[in-house]
């Protein structure tokens, strides 16, 4: 069993139910979905276009996919999910919208974000006592990126190399693109589909606990928190960082 904290809402939420939609699975229930068909690409192609992300299910990471530690159970980590939702704040981001990201199609945000940067910080932070090492295999599958120091450092010691200065949030909406008309195509369509929750403020009051059974398996929500507490995220990180410069002088 993996666990991952993800960017998410409730399944009634219209961002969550698009992005199921478009990806043909639905994150909540583990049952697939029809896709809607696309011109110029046939039912099967766009379903192999989107076959990775939808084995993850539609989300945003936060703090990645990773083991259980030895010492801690799934039912201390919903604790711990329960609790750190009754702190932290909601926040606002100025919009989402369908954008390359490489090679891929993302639905990413509009602005800098920093309230949702310091919000996925604070969650690398606060789970990390839950995340087992990573194993020899794991390391290497991510070295294979050719990583730079810092983010094989950041893989060394937090399990994922895209944190902090490197974060740089994503809704992922297809699988890697080599074929530039095809990614056009799904680009065009993504801005159609997804125009009724894009291009406008949103206020982010939610976190999402998912679960993979076994490696490679699909990715389903376990359970989604609501943000209730009165801490800003920025506020919280800044705390969360001073404590741990304190234990570690």
């Amino acid at each position: 069993m993996r666990y991952a904290i993800y960017f998410a809402a409730p399944a009634d939420d219209p961002l969550m139910q698009l992005g199921n939609q478009w990806l043909g699975r639905d994150t909540f229930t583990g049952k697939d979905l029809p896709q809607q068909p696309m011109d110029g690409l046939s039912a099967e192609r766009l379903h192999t276009l989107t076959a990775d992300p939808r084995r993850y299910g539609f989300h945003g990471t936060l703090k990645a996919p990773f083991s259980l530690a030895e010492d801690q159970t799934e039912t201390a980590l919903l604790e711990a999910c329960e609790s750190f939702a009754s702190e932290i704040a909601p926040y606002e981001i100025a919009g989402l919208s369908v954008n390359r990201l490489g090679k891929f199609l993302a639905l990413t945000p509009d602005a800098g974000e920093p309230a949702l940067r310091a919000f996925a910080a604070l969650c690398v932070r606060h789970f990390e006592p839950f995340r087992a090492p990573l194993s020899e295999a794991d390391l290497e599958r991510r070295r294979r990126a050719r990583l730079s120091d810092k983010l094989d450092a950041y893989t060394r010691q937090w399990g994922y190399p895209y944190i902090f200065d490197e974060f740089r949030f994503h809704m992922t909406l297809s699988n890697k693109l080599e074929n530039d008309g095809e990614a056009d195509l799904l680009a065009d369509a993504a801005r159609t589909r997804f125009a009724a929750v894009t291009g406008q403020r949103r206020v982010c009051s939610h976190v999402a606990l998912y679960t993979e059974p076994e490696r490679g398996a699909p990715f389903s929500v376990h359970t989604v928190f609501e943000l209730t507490g009165r801490t800003a995220p920025q506020d919280a990180l800044e705390r969360a960082e001073r404590l741990s410069t304190e234990e570690t002088a």
